[in-house]
């Protein structure tokens, strides 16, 4: 029979045991699972999703890819809770840290990080994305596929019969991104709203997202998709050799995926592991030599990289700005005013 000295030594000993055994065992075991919002494709992003499990096997990780606007909309909403968002839906993305819905994260990766591709140490944008146009490689047979929007713009209006229904490209009414290119379009090209009356003359069909566009075009329905993310693009053309990406001649669109961490995030600190490795010279690595979404960090060697893009396409790529200038582009007036417009453009018939 033990003592009762005895027996409150072993007690004690056991409850320290106890405690030492909880704050010694996986976060994973207590915490609930990391949750990623994502407007990206987890395909083209598994490389990079398994490194980070690699690097932290006590996060468990739960991505989810949706569309910009449904990411947009459950950031506001909170529910289900979220830790990290991701979009390539600027402005949206832009507005909603704007109205604090994001934690700043103070760390090496996020100090070190290029002044253009950060705001207040709240959102960085992690990916360099050329927006591009694709087409079936047959095309040729009936016309030259088009190398810039000056040859897009000619065939839409020379070869409107052919192309009648064989266009496609995002619908700027259910697609944040689709709705961010076409502005940025505007701004740079002044034959902007020719292109969209000379679609509209085709009848090109809209989408909500890349991969319906490159399905389309694989089993030729669609002959000519036009702003296309490059990313998903390249991937897709890998598997699908009748498929042909290419980057404009005359000036490129450049999108970035946009990271916080959300300020009611149930899990902060993995939260913020995981935008720092997105960040990190490892991350960066993986984006650049595994998956066509192009690194940003310099430095960096491999075949997707900011630096490769512009050393190949120079003074043609045109970044959109990662600047407060993108909440304009989400302001409840000028969106209305710009697809009221958008919309007769796109049902006007010049050739009737």
């Amino acid at each position: 029979m033990l003592s009762p000295l005895l027996a409150c030594r072993l007690v004690r000993q056991t409850c320290v045991l106890v405690w030492l055994l909880i704050l010694g065992s996986p976060l994973s075991a207590f915490a609930s699972p990391l949750v990623v919002e994502a407007a990206l494709d987890r395909e083209v992003v598994a490389p990079l999703l398994e490194a980070f499990q690699v690097n932290h096997p006590d996060i468990e990780l739960d991505f989810r890819d949706r569309s910009t606007l449904e990411v947009n909309d459950l950031v506001a909403a909170g529910r289900p809770a979220l830790d990290v968002v991701i979009s390539s839906a600027m402005p949206w993305q832009m507005a909603r840290v704007n109205e604090g819905y994001a934690r700043p994260v103070d760390s090496p990766q996020t100090r070190n990080w290029p002044t253009w591709a950060k705001w207040r140490d709240e959102v960085f944008g992690f990916t360099f994305e050329p927006i591009v146009m694709a087409y079936r490689l047959d095309l040729s047979k009936h016309m030259l596929p088009p190398r810039t929007h000056a040859d897009l713009n000619t065939l839409l209006s020379t070869q409107h019969d052919l192309l009648r229904g064989k266009v496609t490209t995002y619908s700027p009414l259910t697609s944040g991104i689709g709705y961010t290119l076409f502005q940025q379009d505007a701004r740079y090209s002044a034959r902007f709203w020719d292109l969209v009356v000379g679609m509209g003359r085709v009848d090109a069909q809209l989408e909500s997202n890349t991969r319906d566009m490159l399905e389309g075009i694989s089993e030729g329905r669609y002959w000519l998709g036009y702003n296309l993310l490059g990313s998903y693009a390249m991937v897709w053309a890998q598997e699908h050799p009748e498929v042909i990406v290419q980057l404009p001649q005359d000036y490129s669109l450049v999108i970035m995926r946009m990271a916080f961490v959300h300020r009611d995030a149930p899990n902060p600190q993995a939260a913020e592991a995981f935008v720092n490795f997105l960040l990190s010279r490892e991350g960066q690595r993986v984006l650049a030599g595994k998956t066509p979404l192009f690194s940003v960090l310099p430095g960096i060697i491999g075949p997707y990289t900011a630096q490769r893009l512009r050393d190949q396409a120079g003074e043609r790529l045109y970044p959109i700005p990662l600047n407060a200038s993108l909440l304009a582009f989400v302001d409840p007036q000028r969106r209305n005013a710009f697809l009221d417009r958008w919309r007769r453009e796109f049902r006007r018939d010049d050739g009737k």
